[in-house]
């Protein structure tokens, strides 16, 4: 094989520190880069956060570009009664009155609860230990996501067997909130069922609709189950309207582990008129770097000047870099704000379609760098705080041409099922012509699937007798 030299002009994209630092400030959601700044004033003495004592002795970016270039130029199946065991909780348990309302300023977790409530129940060292396996199995819901032969498989000791789990699962579900520990949504039932007062009107009737016959209830006329449970149609409604009043997500109530707050990165306001986008200047602090240490460029010694120099450089890219991010981010959160006026206005019924490409052609960036600009980066509107990418919304075409954003249309589709007639709710054939009363003319199966996007059942399940 002949050996040959070739020339070969082309070109190639070159990712300059300088700019990886700027796509990575870019990126960043408003806590990490809180925690990015940070670290850099800790580490880079020339920086420093800019105050009333700094305003006037500090030097802003454009200052310390001009000095720089001075010096050097640095670039259950069966009965209800039987589906749930009879054994009474403990009496230590049950003479215990719950009241968290003041177990704390913070809002506790449904683990913190359950555990709160397991130290001031008597058990075994043993049980003990199963009843922190059942607890740590336990979801938000309050669900069990384990079976007591997974949780017996689990534990592997030989001095525990299943009969013990189970006698232990027993005694949790006597904890609050009522219908904890429950394996689904029946046992949850059933357990909320079992702990009213057995004079409690119905009761009875309730507890064996939910055991026998919770999954026919949405569907299955009055009549049909009322005769199985050989009770009134009357009776079986007063039953149907005590189950209403159960919780199915008991754990829920509770709270979870630790509610997460957002800091909205622009602010929209209405002024004369006009919607305004500002920065939020908690998010990103004016950063400026100290004299004294750029005054060593030209009297310090050697030493001091190659510290300053390195150090003036990183201090320049990074102020130029969030001084961009900032830049971006108010372009893109401008325009979005530009072209959903009408989702400000009037909610999501107005919000209109808009994809990436569509910022990006206007503000003249790449659609990554849109897509940065707009992720885990949240606008405070007088509607509520959203993040920037729930403004986008994908087009859906008309029968007659016009282009609908999915948001307004499922918006549209909620407000309708909410005021709909229960004994005669709306089909999908009849969302598709009503929507289109409205100006929205789409297809029936695209109800259909925005519904189910929605977790609205149909119209047969959503029937009710009053």
């Amino acid at each position: 094989m002949k050996q040959a030299l070739q020339l070969k002009l082309g070109q190639q994209l070159a990712l300059t520190p300088q700019l990886q630092q700027a796509i990575k400030l870019l990126q960043l959601s408003t806590i990490d880069l809180q925690q990015i700044i940070e670290e850099t004033l800790e580490s880079n003495a020339l920086l420093e956060r800019e105050s009333e004592e700094t305003e006037q002795e500090g030097l802003d970016f454009a200052e310390t570009a001009a000095i720089e270039d001075e010096s050097e130029g640095l670039a259950v199946d069966t009965v209800w009664e039987d589906a749930l065991p009879s054994s009474a909780p403990p009496t230590q348990s049950s003479a215990i009155d719950f009241d968290f309302s003041e177990q704390g300023s913070e809002e506790e977790s449904l683990r913190e609860h359950l555990l709160w409530q397991l130290n001031l129940t008597r058990f075994s060292d043993s049980d003990r230990v199963i009843a922190l396996a059942l607890i740590d199995a336990v979801d938000e819901d309050g669900r069990l996501v384990q079976t007591p032969e997974e949780i017996h498989q689990d534990l592997a000791l030989e001095e525990i067997d299943l009969d013990e789990v189970i006698a232990v699962l027993h005694r949790l579900q006597h904890f609050e909130p009522s219908g904890v520990f429950a394996a689904d949504l029946r046992e949850c039932l059933l357990i909320q069922l079992r702990q009213l007062p057995t004079d409690t009107p119905y009761r009875d009737i309730a507890g064996a609709l939910v055991s026998r016959y919770l999954h026919q209830l949405p569907t299955a006329p009055p009549r049909q189950l009322a005769r199985k449970l050989r009770t009134s149609v009357e009776e079986l409604e007063c039953a149907i309207q005590l189950i209403r009043t159960l919780d199915p997500t008991p754990g829920a109530s509770v709270g979870t582990d630790r509610t997460e707050y957002v800091t909205p990165d622009v602010f929209v306001r209405q002024l004369d008129n006009r919607w305004q986008v500002e920065l939020n200047p908690d998010v990103a602090p004016k950063l400026r770097v100290n004299d004294h240490y750029v005054s060593m460029l030209n009297n310090g010694s050697a030493t001091d000047r190659g510290y300053v120099k390195e150090h003036l450089q990183e201090a320049r890219w990074f102020m130029k870099s969030l001084q961009s991010r900032n830049e971006t981010l108010l372009k893109v959160a401008s325009k979005i704000v530009e072209h959903q006026q009408s989702f400000l206005e009037v909610g999501e019924i107005g919000m209109k379609p808009l994809v990436l490409a569509d910022i990006a052609g206007e503000v003249d960036l790449h659609e990554s760098t849109v897509s940065r600009a707009t992720t885990r980066k949240y606008m405070h509107t007088p509607r509520g705080t959203f993040e920037l990418k729930y403004f986008f919304s994908s087009r859906v075409s008309g029968h007659e041409g016009d282009d609908i954003a999915s948001t307004a249309i499922k918006a549209a589709i909620r407000q309708l099922i909410a005021n709909e007639d229960v004994r005669k709710p709306l089909s999908d054939a009849k969302l598709c012509a009503q929507l289109k009363d409205q100006g929205m003319t789409v297809a029936r199966r695209t109800i259909a699937k925005y519904r189910e996007q929605l977790a609205i059942p149909p119209s047969n399940e959503r029937k009710r007798l009053n």
